[in-house]
């Protein structure tokens, strides 16, 4: 490694609150944030529960992720001290924003327009790729039934997009703000339909990068990492490879996900959600995950920058890794091949192979059957002589899974294990299993002074990814 890649901001959001004291509060004492989500509503699935913040003074607007986004990212350039059009790249985990996906569709299920659209594709002109569009009188045509009006809609959304330039080529990165938001049918003017489609460029990942990069008034490389719940901790990683080759100076690395009902569907429909409302990771009685709000940015700089400009480090990063082990689609490798490649290759990166120096690991953990007792059994392949002795939690049983945001909020919450010298317990331990045989720090968070501690996500796919942090 030809350059030190230095921490020197960050901002952090989940169902505790905004910033540190909210994680030192929640996270570290081991306090659990789950709670019938109202967001939506939950009746159609097995659990109401969510770590999902409340509505409040300190509530999201809208619950909309580009603003969660736009505060951790002003909170970590303002810690780091970086003015406005400083050359940065912006590295972004994210899904997108489905919120406004789903309030559209069952818009247009119901309330399709049955008057003439004024401005059938937004309210920025009427031109898509360059070919004008007239409006099409609807009142003289009959009135489709639910089923046909539904499918209309969908097919105009599709042609639509189909039009603008860079669709269907493999990447959202050729898509702006404006050819998306034109290329929507907005529905009845002032209507639902309408009010979300104004919001449906937020479910396009890269859009969410370019809103928070010129947010910020920075200058760089934009990249958007959607690999699920290793996207933030992929798009660290991918960063601190550009500042230690000496690419780049400066990083700024994000993750989001606030909790939603398309994504909550979708692990419901799948058996993944804890029933009885709590998450044991490493449990013998361990049931499922639970969904939370995550948000977070982090200021990544090469150590030489930071100290040209005077920023106060706060960690270093010295080592990460990724690996795939393509086992299955969504279960770990059952001896967790791809963690441990994953862990040795960060190790190695940090000069300690053998991980002679690590105090502390902040584990994946989502409390889940198939991952817990995989974890463990990677974690001992990674450092065989030393895993029994290392201090290993999982965070997800007070904070819920943050899938792509999980990378980058665990990230924070390690280098605040660094700097605080306290471990966060492994909240929701019960009955110990056979399969999970570490130190888990049950319960209650622990005193320590690490030096060196090392982070790690998984994904599915078989993706994994590792990073180890020192204190300065």
């Amino acid at each position: 490694m030809s350059g030190e890649v230095t921490v020197t901001g960050f901002g952090v959001r989940t169902a505790f609150g905004t910033g540190a004291e909210a994680l030192r509060r929640g996270v570290f004492a081991g306090v659990p944030s789950f709670a019938p989500t109202t967001r939506f509503d939950t009746g159609p699935y097995r659990t109401p529960m969510a770590a999902a913040a409340p509505d409040g003074p300190d509530a999201v607007e809208d619950w909309a992720l580009r603003h969660a986004l736009a505060q951790c990212g002003t909170d970590a350039v303002g810690m780091a001290g970086l003015p406005a059009g400083t050359e940065a790249a912006v590295l972004l985990g994210v899904a997108g924003d489905h919120t406004s996906v789903t309030r559209y569709w069952r818009g247009a299920a119901g309330s399709l327009p049955s008057a003439p659209r004024e401005m059938p594709y937004g309210n920025r002109g009427p031109s898509v790729a360059g070919r004008a569009h007239a409006a099409q009188p609807q009142m003289s045509q009959p009135r489709a039934p639910e089923g046909a009006r539904y499918r209309g809609e969908f097919d105009r959304l599709r042609s639509a997009a189909a039009s603008v330039p860079g669709h269907g080529s493999g990447t959202d990165a050729n898509r702006t703000a404006e050819q998306v938001a034109d290329a929507v049918p907005t529905g009845r003017p002032g209507g639902d339909v309408g009010e979300a489609a104004e919001r449906l460029a937020d479910a396009v990942p890269a859009h969410l990068a370019e809103l928070l990069a010129e947010g910020l008034g920075l200058v760089g490389p934009r990249l958007t990492f959607t690999n699920a719940c290793v996207a933030s901790a992929a798009a660290i990683i991918h960063a601190c490879r550009l500042i230690s080759s000496g690419r780049i100076d400066v990083a700024v690395c994000a993750g989001g996900y606030l909790v939603e009902e398309e994504t909550f569907g979708k692990f419901d429909s799948g058996r993944a959600l804890s029933r009885d409302g709590m998450v044991r990771p490493f449990s013998l009685d361990r049931s499922g995950l639970l969904l939370g709000d995550g948000v977070a940015a982090v200021v990544l700089e090469s150590a030489e920058h930071a100290r040209r400009r005077g920023a106060r480090p706060l960690a270093t990063v010295v080592g990460w890794g990724a690996a795939t082990d393509a086992h299955h689609i969504a279960q770990p490798h059952p001896e967790g091949v791809g963690l441990a490649r994953a862990a040795r290759q960060a190790l190695r990166l940090a000069g300690d192979p053998d991980g002679a120096a690590l105090g502390y690991v902040n584990a994946h953990g989502t409390g889940t059957k198939y991952n817990d007792g995989a974890e463990t059994r990677g974690l001992r392949a990674a450092f065989p002589q030393r895993a029994e002795s290392i201090p290993v939690s999982s965070t997800k049983g007070t904070t819920g899974h943050l899938l792509e945001a999980a990378g980058v909020v665990e990230f924070v919450i390690t280098m605040l294990a660094l700097t605080d010298g306290v471990l966060p317990p492994t909240a929701g331990f019960t009955r110990p299993d056979p399969e999970c045989d570490l130190d888990y720090v049950p319960n209650q968070p622990r005193q320590a002074d690490p030096r060196r501690a090392l982070t790690i996500n998984a994904a599915f796919g078989g993706a994994n990814t590792a990073l180890v942090l020192e204190r300065p």
